[in-house]
């Protein structure tokens, strides 16, 4: 499988702005935008980008759109390059592309965007800190805009399983990196209390036992599965990564 991001679309390590990176990004570098094929989560987040790529598909190049958790940048830098109006904020990262920004106290007017996506950042906000983070996410979408969000599912098929079998579960990571693990469910209890309107949703990757621990253990060779069992295995709710469209209601 090609990497996502093509080499057209890197970001310029020569700019003046320069970058600051902190957290995972001081550790592993710029790992999205070059990304490792036996990272684990490699195939998800590839399945991931492609499900964004269609959800900006309709989206005018004057609509304003933000990338809230940009990381280093390598979204905002592909949308850029096919003609969209796209910036992004990072708490742990800053570049000619992404701005520094707390996401609980976001630098921009009520209302300011018309397209907010917001990728698997809220499981890394502690869980008392999740509403008020996403109430100020949604503060900066316009009435009638639209928020795409991707949160890891921690009720998902191997998960439950495993707590039924030997009361654990399994994790989407760390739990010093994902300090806000939720169901699905919650998560959209969360977007109920910000009143956004859940559009629609999905998931990618149902984690059938053999299948889950395969391309855990070996993703660049067991990778295609992620495609392959989302195309025959129903139940969204059982799946790694929860997909979400939601709209900001018309005041």
């Amino acid at each position: 499988m090609p990497p996502i991001v093509e080499p057209s679309q890197e970001i310029d390590a020569s700019s003046p702005a320069g970058r600051a990176r902190d957290g995972d990004y001081a550790e592993r570098g710029d790992y999205h935008r070059h990304l490792d094929p036996h990272w684990s989560y490699a195939p998800i987040y590839e399945r991931k980008v492609r499900w964004v790529d269609r959800c900006l598909e309709g989206v005018k190049s004057e609509a304003r759109i933000l990338d809230v958790g940009a990381g280093e940048g390598a979204l905002v830098a592909r949308y850029r390059d096919r003609g969209l109006t796209i910036e992004g904020v990072d708490a742990a990262y800053a570049s000619d592309l992404v701005r520094r920004a707390d996401l609980r106290t976001l630098p921009y007017d009520d209302g300011a965007f018309d397209v907010v996506l917001f990728l698997d950042v809220l499981e890394h906000v502690p869980l008392l800190e999740q509403s008020a983070a996403l109430h100020e996410v949604a503060r900066v979408i316009k009435p009638g805009g639209t928020l795409f969000m991707s949160v890891p599912n921690l009720a998902h098929l191997h998960s439950r399983l495993k707590f039924l079998l030997a009361g654990k579960l399994t994790r989407t990571s760390a739990v010093d990196r994902h300090p806000g693990d939720r169901p699905v469910a919650e998560y959209l209890e969360l977007l109920a209390e910000a009143r956004l309107e859940v559009v629609e949703r999905g998931g990618i990757f149902p984690t059938l036992p053999i299948a889950f621990r395969a391309v855990n253990r070996q993703p660049k060779r067991w990778g295609w599965l992620v495609g392959a069992l989302d195309a025959v295995v129903p139940g969204l709710g059982l799946r790694f990564l929860a997909t979400i469209q939601a709209t900001k209601p018309p005041r």
